[in-house]
Parts: C-alpha cells; sequence; structure tokens
C-alpha cells in the first residue's frame, strides 16, 4: 500500500532548499526540484510515496502553486515522479536505475565513485585463510539441519569469553548470534519496543538504527549530541528522567557519526538512570575495537548494570569486514531466549560457515584489529591534513577512534554540497540522513576507509564545487547514498 507525506513533513525534510549561496541564479522550482531529488537518492524518501498535493505543498513552504506545479513537472520528466489525475504523484525509480541491496538506488551501470557514503573498511587477509579453516571444520556439523537460532556454540564460546576479557563476566548463553548488528538491533526492538512506545536516542545518530524505529511506529525523541563536546550528561540523564522511554539507544564508543567516546562516570549514572525509569538501554558497540593513538577505554556500560537493564550489541562489520554478516547480543540468558524464538520467525539462524568464519578470525583479533587500527591511524590523519588545505574553514574534532569523522560545515549546504559531489565523483552522506525532519544541514560525515590518496582527491574535488554549488552540469539524477 502506498503511504504518504503531508506538506509539512516534507517541508521539514526540505530544509533550506532555498536559502544557499549563489542560490538566486536558478530558479526556485529547478531547485525544489533538485532537492526531493536529493530526498529520494539519500533515501530520506523511499520509493512509492504519495508527495502532497500541490496546494498543500505550496502553503507549507508558503511559496507560490506554480512554483510546486513546475518542479513536479521537472521531476516527472526525470523519472523522479509519476502523476495521474485523481490519484496525485508519488515517487517513482528513474529509467537506468535499480534498487540495490542497501536499498537504496544505484545505475544500471554503476560510475566510477569515491564512495565517502559507506563506513566500512576491505576485508583483511586473514579472511581467506579462516574461511578454508572453516570449511575443514563444516563436515562435523553437516549431520544436523543446521538451524542454530541462538547461534553456533562455538562462536558464543568466543564471544562470551570476549566480553569477559573486557570485564564483564558472560556465560554463552548470554549470547544470541546474529545476521550482523543491524539485525541484532531489529530483533531487540521487535521484542521490546510496541508501536507508539517513547525512545531515546542520540543526535546525530546511525540512520538504520532511525529506519528501524520508524518501522516499529516508535515515538522518538533525542538528546542532541555537541559536535565538539559530545553528550552533556546532565541533559542526557534529564531527558532520561522525563520521557520515561521505554528504551534508549546509544553508542559510547567512538559515536556514528562524532567519533565521540563516553567517559565511564556518565556510563555508571546513565545505566542507573535507566533503572530508575524503567528504560531498556541497548548499547551499540559497533566500533568498540577501534580505538586509535593507544586510546585508553572506559568500562564497558555493561560493567554497571546490576538489573539486567542493559543489552549490549555488536558485530564484525566494521573492525573486520561488512561481508561477513555476523553480529551478537548479549543480554541476560533468559532474553536470549525469548530473541532466539522471536528470531525463528525471522529468518531461522545465521550461516553456519559464515560463524565458523568469524571464530577463526575472533581467535586471531589480537593481529587483525591491531593492523586495522594501524591502517585508520593513518587513513584518519590523511583526511585530516586534506581537509586542513582545502577546506580549512570546516570545523571538526579529530576523533580518537572509530571511523567517521563529522564536520561542521561554513553553512546550511549538507544536502546541496551532497548533489554537487556526485558530478565530480564522489558519494557523500550528507548531515540530516544522522538526524529527524531536515536538521544537520550544517554538518557532514566523513568515513576514513578508503585509501589515503582516495581520501585525499575526494576532498579536493569537494572543495572544487563548495563555493559553487549552482554550476553542476548533469542534474537530471543522482546515485544514493549507502549508509553504514
Amino acid at each position: 500500500m502506498t503511504t504518504s507525506v503531508r506538506g509539512g513533513q516534507l517541508a521539514r525534510l526540505l530544509g533550506q532548499w532555498h536559502s544557499l549561496p549563489g542560490r538566486h541564479r536558478s530558479p526556485d522550482y529547478a531547485a525544489l526540484a533538485g532537492a526531493i531529488r536529493g530526498l529520494l537518492t539519500d533515501g530520506r524518501l523511499p520509493l512509492g510515496v504519495r508527495l502532497p498535493a500541490e496546494r498543500e505543498l505550496a502553503e507549507a513552504l508558503a511559496i507560490s502553486r506554480t512554483t510546486i506545479t513546475a518542479a513536479y513537472r521537472s521531476l516527472r520528466e526525470t523519472g523522479h515522479l509519476t502523476s495521474r489525475r485523481g490519484a496525485g504523484s508519488w515517487t517513482t525509480l528513474p529509467n537506468g536505475h535499480r534498487v540495490a541491496s542497501s536499498g537504496l538506488w544505484t545505475p544500471d551501470d554503476d560510475m566510477d565513485m569515491i564512495d565517502l557514503g559507506v563506513a566500512a573498511s576491505a576485508a583483511p587477509v586473514e579472511l581467506v585463510p579462516a574461511a578454508r579453516a572453516a570449511a575443514d571444520d563444516l563436515p562435523r556439523f553437516l549431520g544436523s539441519a543446521g538451524y542454530h537460532p541462538t547461534g553456533l556454540m562455538d562462536l558464543r564460546e568466543v564471544v562470551a569469553a570476549g566480553y569477559t576479557a573486557r570485564g564483564v563476566p558472560t556465560s554463552p548463553e548470554q549470547i544470541l548470534i546474529t545476521s550482523g548488528t543491524q539485525q541484532a538491533l531489529d530483533l531487540v526492538l521487535r521484542l521490546s519496543v510496541p508501536a507508539g512506545a517513547a525512545v531515546l536516542v542520540e543526535s546525530p545518530t546511525y540512520p538504520n538504527a532511525l529506519a528501524a524505529l520508524s518501522a516499529r511506529r516508535a515515538r522518538i525523541t533525542t538528546h542532541g549530541l555537541d559536535a565538539a563536546a559530545g553528550w552533556d550528561g546532565e541533559m542526557l540523564l534529564g531527558a532520561l528522567r522525563q520521557t520515561r522511554p521505554r528504551l534508549a539507544y546509544v553508542i559510547p564508543e567512538f559515536q556514528n557519526p562524532t567519533g565521540h567516546l563516553m567517559p565511564a562516570e556518565l556510563r555508571e549514572r546513565l545505566v542507573a538512570a535507566a533503572h530508575a525509569t524503567g528504560t531498556e538501554l541497548v548499547v551499540d558497540e559497533s566500533f568498540v575495537d577501534l580505538p586509535l593513538d593507544g586510546t585508553a577505554m572506559p568500562p564497558p556500560v555493561a560493567v554497571f548494570d546490576r538489573h539486567s537493564r542493559v543489552v549490549s550489541i555488536g558485530g564484525m562489520s566494521k573492525a573486520y569486514w561488512g561481508g561477513l554478516r555476523i553480529g551478537w547480543v548479549r543480554a541476560s540468558a533468559p532474553l536470549v531466549q525469548r530473541l532466539a524464538a522471536l528470531r525463528v520467525g525471522v529468518d531461522m539462524a545465521s550461516p553456519v560457515l559464515e560463524q565458523l568464519v568469524a571464530c577463526h578470525l575472533l581467535r586471531d583479533a589480537e593481529t587483525i584489529v591491531a593492523a586495522r587500527r594501524a591502517q585508520l591511524s593513518f587513513r584518519r590523519d590523511a583526511l585530516v591534513a586534506a581537509l586542513g588545505e582545502y577546506l580549512p574553514e570546516w570545523r571538526f574534532t579529530v576523533p580518537a577512534g572509530g571511523v567517521t569523522l563529522w564536520a561542521e560545515l561554513d553553512g546550511p549546504i549538507s544536502s546541496a554540497l551532497s548533489r554537487a559531489a556526485e558530478d565530480v565523483g564522489v558519494r557523500l552522506a550528507p548531515g540530516p540522513r544522522f538526524g529527524l525532519d531536515g536538521t544537520l544541514e550544517r554538518f557532514i560525515r566523513l568515513p576514513f576507509t578508503l585509501a589515503a590518496d582516495d581520501l585525499t582527491e575526494a576532498i579536493r574535488r569537494i572543495a572544487s564545487v563548495r563555493h559553487d554549488l549552482d554550476r553542476a552540469t548533469r542534474p537530471a539524477w543522482r546515485t544514493p547514498t549507502v549508509i553504514a
């Protein structure tokens, strides 16, 4: 069934679409059409959504209906919109494009892009030997049906041992193996968040977490992170006490996208506040293995949990490889069993062979992760140097770990800059993808997972289009931003 977006909702998503440097040189209808195309191609407006009627959108944006009519006509001409008299206008996939595995758009013949939309690294060299060793292990599992809803005991033991080594005594019965961290989060939300329940998240935060919460029809409230300082402890705890949410989702280790590290004192107070408000605390530890420059790591949030309020989720996408779809949940043993029962109705179980590969990689974690940290540190420094050379007016805090840098731009231009960058072969994830309703236009996420030369070249190209966003020569369509 086709869903609809109201005029006020679309206006909030569009933000300052007509208030950009040099925008007076383009007609308003062209600027509006370009902004809507940007929302479509980076996933903020999905396919098959009915757009508001022309009169309704004109009132929401306080512009003439003639401008809306011309913008919709432009979108129909480029294949982004289909209209039928009496039925309205809804978003469509332009010719020459397909829906990729990410759920966003990509051309049938993809261009050679420097992709800064994906915050994930290539596979380590140890992956192939691990896969061969896993294949040798496989015969001892072939006598069964191969369905293990909670995961292979071999892998659960390795993951549990990792938590124990970090100071959180954990048994294998407290571990559920999932098909990636995203599925871990989705299962927890399915179990814990009924429609209309209040949920507290950071802002900015991981876009796919927002998508999962929206799918559960959660009532989302946010705690804003300062771009330079990170969490304001009193405001975060105050938000918990005031809203008393059913669930709170946080990324305390090198937060995505800001790269901040939550201090130990706030972790302890956060767990205590969650217990007092009856809030389930979901802690995303995707980046916990990636401190850089010898950064000292605070204790895991679960260390302070005395009442089974903390559910930790993690996986292998960031420190190892995104193509290895292995994640996990650490929780109380009864909750793990409830999640496993729910999981049977979703995908039955994770692939046995991939779990065996994960076992071998995790047993060699010290070597693999050390190499990954050195690689990321070098690439981060190259990105910082390029920003200093080509875009010195941008402000940012150099992250002490993780894989992303959160840059404050010199104006509310994130979406427009992302569209312009596509024309010079760079794919970006604009700031509003990490928040709600068109906010964060002054920010952009820059991962440092690509080769140093590619990062430098990408920043050089971005700088080349920064100062005149209206001279792009190929406005008909854009490739999607994939967020990972």
